[in-house]
């Protein structure tokens, strides 16, 4: 009787506990999501960028590609501006058909002809293109876009030079009362793209770079506050499931622990959804340290090389000493075969947990669970 008692005692306590725990995690999204909504019925920018992000990560594209972009917001003109990394003409899919052939026990597939697969490959882009417009002006409800601005680029291997290359191929600048005067439902997308004075070369699977209506001014972007993500973690937490602010947050705080004992500085800039910098540190170090980007992918698929060779160009960019990648996924084996060499760091979802378990932290990876919960938020 006295265990029984006793064990009671235990549960009841450890019940009490995480009750607490959840309460106080709910009370704390809620704060945010309040603070939030405030901020975007104001028009306040941080919050309306942070609003798009969300949009477009609730965006799904199923097995197609990872999402990545940038977005910035111009208030003096009511101008939502957006970078969207299209798919690879590589990674576009072009079975047409397996059949199994009984006599040798093989299955013969069969593709689309190069001329169907360039052609899914326009027809693609543009109706990314279309809704992504469609969906940031739907979710709108404040009238915060008079216009959103939206500028597709590809990651490709240039055959002329054989250097990878990443270039602007379609760029639209839309007005919302130009755009909620259109059926989507009944157009042609590459008719409606070009009716909205949208600029692309004849195809896009040319792969043609052209200049933008208009560019994100990155230099602009700046830091902002940073707060914690590692308070409510516990080995229930699914790292893969994550929201995407959370995990960029709790990157940061961990690279900050990483580089506390040498007067290191980590910041995180604003909301880009696994586009641009995701967070900068400033390692003092006279001999391994100078200025490190760190992009942060909370990938339930393996990482690609584009993403590599996206951060690579980031570093040239920001003329970076190095650059780290975290995704909580594994990356293909043309990703390390292009960072062998380079001064970039790989960190794979293992390599992420024992970065936790060394600072105090202990959660869990599932990329099939975490599948199936994205999925569930995106149509629940």
């Amino acid at each position: 009787m006295n265990e029984w008692t006793a064990a009671n005692a235990a549960f009841e306590a450890d019940y009490a506990r995480r009750k607490r725990t959840f309460l106080d995690e709910q009370e704390s999204k809620n704060t945010r999501i309040d603070a939030l909504a405030r901020g975007i019925s104001t028009g306040d920018v941080q919050s309306v960028i942070e609003f798009a992000s969300l949009v477009l990560e609730r965006s799904s594209y199923g097995d197609l590609f990872e999402k990545s972009f940038e977005i910035d917001y111009v208030l003096a003109e009511r101008t939502l501006l957006i970078e969207y990394e299209l798919p690879s003409p590589d990674q576009m899919p072009t079975l047409k058909a397996a059949r199994f052939v009984p006599g040798t026990g093989e299955i013969r597939e069969t593709h689309i002809s190069e001329r169907e697969q360039k052609a899914n490959f326009d027809a693609t882009c543009y109706q990314i293109c279309l809704r992504t417009l469609h969906e940031l002006f739907e979710a709108d409800e404040h009238n915060n876009f008079d216009r959103i601005l939206f500028n597709g680029s590809a990651t490709y291997v240039d055959r002329t030079t054989g250097r990878d290359t990443s270039s602007c191929i379609m760029s639209v600048l839309v007005k919302r009362a130009d755009f909620e005067a259109i059926d989507l439902s009944r157009v042609d997308p590459k008719a409606c793209f070009k009716s909205l004075k949208g600029v692309s070369a004849a195809s896009l699977s040319a792969l043609a770079p052209i200049p933008p209506v208009m560019e994100l001014n990155k230099e602009d972007r700046r830091f902002i506050e940073a707060r914690s993500a590692t308070g409510g973690l516990t080995e229930a937490t699914n790292l893969a499931s994550m929201d995407w602010g959370d995990f960029e947050h709790l990157v940061r705080e961990l690279f900050e622990k990483e580089f506390a004992s040498r007067g290191g500085e980590v910041k995180i800039t604003q909301a880009s959804a696994d586009g641009g910098v995701d967070a900068v540190a400033f390692d003092p170090d006279p001999i391994t340290g100078g200025k490190i980007v760190i992009q942060a992918k909370r990938y339930t698929r393996t990482v690609g090389v584009s993403a590599v060779r996206d951060l690579y160009g980031t570093m040239q960019h920001e003329s970076a000493s190095r650059g780290i990648l975290i995704t909580t996924a594994d990356y293909g084996p043309d990703a390390y075969q292009f960072s062998s060499g380079k001064p970039i760091t790989l960190f794979s979802g293992s390599n992420l947990l024992h970065l936790l378990e060394k600072h105090g932290y202990r959660a869990k990876i599932d990329l099939r669970e975490a599948r199936k919960e994205l999925n569930l938020r995106n149509y629940g």
